[in-house]
């Protein structure tokens, strides 16, 4: 199996055996081209989710291309599409050259090619359709999530099976960021991923709440960390030497970044739950740890920068020098500003708003993007064995994507200082100044539109890259040459042979780590342990500790019809634009009500604390306004509040409700622990009484008749339950104060 293309051995004069071997580089052509078309169709989807949020009239008023279900298409497709199949390309050229030996399997390589892609489709039908776990970029539900597993499972065995039948004695530091990406993304997935399916493609998390949320954001922080950043932090450690033509910086540099990084970022997830009903001990340490963590990502990036000394005139003449120094230039800014946003002070100013969208994208278009584009330009003449169509086009490409970025993030920053500033505003009498929530929205308008200005620019450079790489592929050979490359064979016992290593004392002495990284079941065993380690010291505490959430005696399950009315709220994504998690600050209390407790969500699975308020908190929405109100407001927002960008939902009155499903996911919360009670035998029963009463209670309100099957009443249902176990609010007129929920 490994080695397939080898084609024999021979002996130089010294008497020493080479083997003859060839690179597999058409899988890195594979996923080049996947990486161009995933990212090209991703990044359309997120121009037309901000045209959505400029005028809502670009939802189209279809459910499957709503804002909700769109949006985790959007974040899925650029992370794991274009980003993951970038990350796949350089990972399988740089390998094969940094070891020596061609992937381990061939077919192994396949399977990972056409089974990632698969997995892309699944997720680009069923997001749309809104089968989703509403867990942010942990949203394809649990069939896809298993083929995810198999997947990267397969892929870690061809890589390590590399690493092992290498003729390189020494792992090179763009390997050790592959260890660690392959490692703690498994982990990641597996652990936040656990759930007790409802059907086919429907599923409850394992975790509910507190918990959840703490699991979520432990996975949510880390995707970032270790699919975004430490795989393309080992992409940076191979492409810019070699467009650079000269060594990295510092090696010991190099030790101290990754080691460091590995260790302090697994902590770092709490703070995006700072002033939640998350234990405050919880997100201080992960405030602590993120604050710490600048350190070791700015030397990621200084070792990435000054790798270019004495190389900037090349700087000047080269494009793809261009789009790395940016890159990495903007991978020094998101570095800067996460631990910012991650001190409490700052955090309660930016959270829940677009200053986060902005630091995001700053990271996306900026570290992702540039690093890719610079890559995959250098790799074009080398894997299509051509010259690059047009170094010009490549120039103009860079500053049209440069400009595109900068246009977007100054708007979207803008726009979120913008929303904190006034969601935090009191007059001279000390009321809010601003109480109806779409004040705020209204005043964003004008930047949203300069976002898809920047935005739209981004994508024109995104197609002149497309152009490039298709002419430059038309003028490759009519076959391609497959180089035999000759190595000394190295046996296991020459692999990890070498000098003692010197004992530990103070810093990791070089030669120790020189001597793991002759070892590479050792290096990927430490740098695991380094992370399930540090994971668990957050994790034990949270899950063990009672009083971390206390109950309230007064919380009790939802009823059957409202949790059917829950998962209508989830396939809609309407966690994408509200939240349910009111902080213990006087401008939130004041607008929205008595702070969220931790004993509130007991029984949420997943939670549905939300991360971003396009719309305003609804975690007291229950009883605010009459059944007949709702009705309204989802067959058409704009009615109730002229300004609102929220989609219409017409659908929920004409939508029967499945009632044969709701037993099942009864039955399903009832095997996590929820205590449904008589519920689990009389579930669609009580479903059905629920229903006529809401449906009746809207007719005689002078409201449609015959609701009483429709989705309308569920979803009505949810929302007249939420924050009514802890307050029943009075309802108050029908056309309310213009704030849409």
């Amino acid at each position: 199996m490994a080695d397939s293309a080898s084609t024999g051995t021979v002996q130089d004069g010294t008497g020493v055996i080479m083997e003859e071997f060839s690179y597999d580089d058409a899988i890195v052509r594979k996923f080049l081209f996947a990486t161009v078309i995933w990212g090209t169709v991703g990044m359309l989807v997120g121009l037309l989710i901000a045209l959505q949020m400029a005028d809502p009239r670009f939802n189209l008023g279809l459910s499957f291309t709503s804002f909700g279900r769109l949006r985790p298409l959007h974040t899925n497709a650029v992370i794991f599409a274009f980003a993951g199949n970038a990350f796949f390309c350089g990972a399988y050229y740089s390998t094969q050259r940094l070891l020596k030996a061609r992937m381990f399997s061939d077919a192994l390589s396949k399977f990972h090619f056409w089974g990632w892609q698969a997995i892309i489709v699944a997720a680009a039908v069923t997001l749309p359709l809104g089968l989703t776990q509403a867990k942010e970029y942990a949203e394809l539900e649990w069939p896809i999530d298993l083929a995810i597993a198999v997947v990267w499972v397969a892929f870690a065995i061809n890589f390590i099976g590399t690493m092992i039948r290498r003729r390189e004695r020494h792992l090179y530091v763009a390997i050790w960021f592959y260890i660690a990406s392959i490692v703690t993304v498994a982990v990641l997935h597996i652990f936040n991923n656990l759930s007790v399916p409802a059907g086919a493609f429907k599923s409850y998390s394992l975790y509910a709440g507190v918990q959840d949320a703490f699991m979520q954001w432990w996975y949510g922080h880390n995707a970032v960390a270790f699919f975004l950043t430490t795989p393309f932090l080992g992409l940076m450690y191979y492409f810019m030497p070699k467009a650079a033509g000269g060594p990295v910086f510092s090696y010991r540099l190099s030790i101290l970044h990754f080691w460091s990084l590995v260790f302090l970022y697994i902590w770092a997830g709490p703070h995006h739950l700072h002033y939640t009903a998350l234990p405050e001990w919880a997100s201080t340490v992960g405030m602590l740890f993120s604050v710490m963590l600048w350190a070791p990502s700015w030397g990621g990036m200084i070792n990435g920068l000054l790798t270019l000394r004495g190389a900037w005139q090349k700087v000047v003449d080269d494009p793809i020098l261009k789009f790395f120094v940016v890159g990495i230039t903007a991978y020094g800014m998101s570095t800067f500003e996460g631990p910012m946003l991650s001190i409490k002070s700052v955090n309660a100013l930016a959270h829940y708003t677009d200053w986060i969208i902005a630091h995001v994208h700053t990271g996306a278009l900026g570290w992702n993007g540039f690093m890719t584009f610079g890559m995959i330009y250098w790799l074009l003449p080398r894997i299509f064995q051509t010259k690059l169509f047009s170094k010009k086009l490549a120039e103009l490409h860079f500053w049209i994507g440069t400009f595109g970025i900068i246009l977007y993030v100054v708007a979207i920053y803008s726009a979120g200082v913008t929303q904190g500033l006034m969601w935090r505003a009191f007059d001279a009498t000390g009321r809010l100044t601003y109480p109806d929530f779409v004040e705020t929205v209204t005043r964003l308008i004008p930047m949203y539109w300069t976002r898809v200005a920047g935005g739209s620019l981004f994508i024109v450079g995104m197609l002149l890259f497309s152009y490039n790489i298709l002419r430059t592929w038309q003028s490759r050979p009519a076959r391609y040459d497959v180089p035999v490359v000759k190595a000394p064979r190295l046996t296991p016992v020459h692999r990890e042979d070498g000098p003692k290593a010197a004992p530990i004392a103070g810093l990791l002495p070089a030669a120790v780590h020189r001597s793991w990284e002759r070892k590479p079941i050792l290096f990927t065993v430490l740098t695991a342990l380094t992370v399930i380690v540090a994971s668990l010291f957050e994790i034990i505490p949270t899950f063990l500790i009672k009083s971390n959430v206390p109950t309230i005696a007064s919380v009790t399950p939802y009823t059957p019809l409202e949790l059917y009315g829950r998962d209508i709220y989830i396939r809609e994504g309407c966690v994408n634009c509200h939240s349910q998690m009111i902080r213990p600050l006087r401008y939130e209390t004041e607008r929205y009500g008595e702070y969220s407790k931790p004993g509130e969500s007991v029984y949420e699975h997943p939670f549905l604390w939300g991360s971003r308020r396009i719309g305003p908190d609804l975690a007291r929405e229950g009883g605010k306004y009459p059944n007949l109100w709702h009705v309204r407001h989802f067959a058409n927002p704009q009615e109730i509040a002229a300004n609102s960008i929220m989609p219409s939902y017409p659908q929920f009155a004409t939508t029967p409700i499945p009632w044969a499903v709701i037993p099942k996911r009864v039955d399903a919360m009832a095997m996590l622990g929820v205590p449904y009670g008589e519920a689990i035998n009389n579930a669609e029963a009580m479903a059905r009484t629920q229903a006529a009463a809401i449906a009746a209670d809207i007719e005689a309100s002078g409201g449609p008749a015959g609701l009483e099957d429709r989705e309308i009443v569920a979803i009505i249902a949810y929302m007249q339950r939420l924050g009514r176990d802890i307050s029943a609010p009075t309802a108050v007129a029908l056309v309310g104060d213009g704030e849409q929920p």
